[in-house]
């Protein structure tokens, strides 16, 4: 099933319809997405890490087993080193329509383990007539017009990855003579100010991407920061990712641009806003005199094309609870053919 989940879009699987074995899993996504190409023209892949995602879904004692894979467009590749939060917002959906999880009138919740860090979360799903709805009121920036909410509620993120929020100990820290915040609330994230790297933090991801003193700049700062978050070499791999950020513009908390980890986000990733808001909750990360918020446990984290609301508390350097308003849409439902083998 191909789905919309949140401002990304991907391929649902359920476990048993792909090999066992992960190379030759692998191999077969790699098929199926079109990669290593530019275009991925002979695949279902979108030419962009945002739109070439997979989900594998299974049921389990209490819900269903969640293991998202990165398909990388132009390499031989496929990432099971992060979570998506975007693609979780399938999750539920998929999870109800393939009948894993009995659906019930009104909302049904679907707890979600997800394979790639352990953690769980809780989604909510709007059901009508034992169906999934999809059509609703809710506005998500990046995705155009309305959807039924999918109300995520995540448990334990602090950590996923690194083993703690702070994985130094420390709200900031140096690296490669740069002042950051290295956070994993979900998702490990280097937080960097904006004026730190001589941009204004309102630039267009295309003009960032451009700049290829700026792209050397931020991997460098990436493969110095990997070993101190105890993520070790991450030359080859799609974390820690790197938000830049500044002062907010439309009244949200703080303003981001996001590399994943080589490109620049036309939005925002849910885990990786879940970080950057607890970043803003931390008394004496690189967000304090840049970011702005009368009410710490909701905050709207600004993207290129608009916010990502975000509920996080944060106690003693210790998150309390995270929450996100997303929404998702089955697209297409049938057969895919994957490629014969290059």
């Amino acid at each position: 099933m191909l789905m919309r989940g949140g401002t990304s879009k991907g391929a649902y699987f359920l476990a048993d319809e792909l090999p066992r074995d992960p190379t030759e899993r692998d191999d077969t996504l790699l098929r199926i997405m079109g990669s290593p190409d530019v275009r991925q023209i002979d695949g279902i892949g979108g030419a962009h890490p945002l739109t070439s995602k997979v989900a594998i879904v299974s049921a389990n004692e209490s819900g269903v087993d969640y293991l998202f894979l990165q398909v990388v467009v132009d390499e031989a590749r496929v990432s099971t080193q992060q979570n998506c939060g975007n693609i979780l917002a399938g999750v539920g959906p998929f999870a109800l329509e393939r009948e894993l999880v009995p659906a019930r009138d009104g909302h049904t919740t679907v707890p979600i383990r997800m394979m790639n860090t352990g953690g769980v979360a809780t989604a909510t799903v709007q059901i009508e007539d034992g169906a999934v709805v999809y059509d609703g009121r809710t506005r998500i920036d990046g995705v155009p017009g309305t959807a039924a909410p999918v109300i995520i509620d995540f448990d334990d993120t602090a950590g996923s990855s690194c083993g703690a929020l702070l994985p130094t100990g420390n709200a900031t820290d140096l690296v490669e003579g740069i002042p950051v915040t290295l956070i994993d609330n979900g998702m490990p994230v280097i937080v960097v100010a904006a004026s730190e790297l001589g941009i204004t933090g309102g630039e267009s991801p295309e003009a960032l991407e451009t700049s290829t003193e700026l792209r050397s700049a931020l991997e460098r700062l990436r493969r110095a920061a990997g070993p101190v978050m105890r993520l070790g070499d991450v030359s080859e791999t799609t974390v820690p990712k790197i938000t830049i950020v500044s002062e907010p513009v439309s009244g949200g908390a703080v303003r981001t641009r996001t590399f994943i980890p080589h490109r620049c986000h036309t939005s925002i990733g849910v885990l990786g806003a879940a970080s950057v808001a607890a970043a803003v909750a931390l008394p004496g990360a690189v967000t304090d005199g840049i970011a702005r918020t009368a009410e710490v446990s909701r905050m709207a984290i600004e993207h290129p094309t608009g916010a990502l609301e975000v509920e996080v508390e944060v106690n003693e350097a210790q998150v309390v609870r995270t929450a996100v308003v997303r929404t998702a849409r089955k697209l297409f439902d049938g057969r895919v053919f994957a490629r014969s083998s290059l």
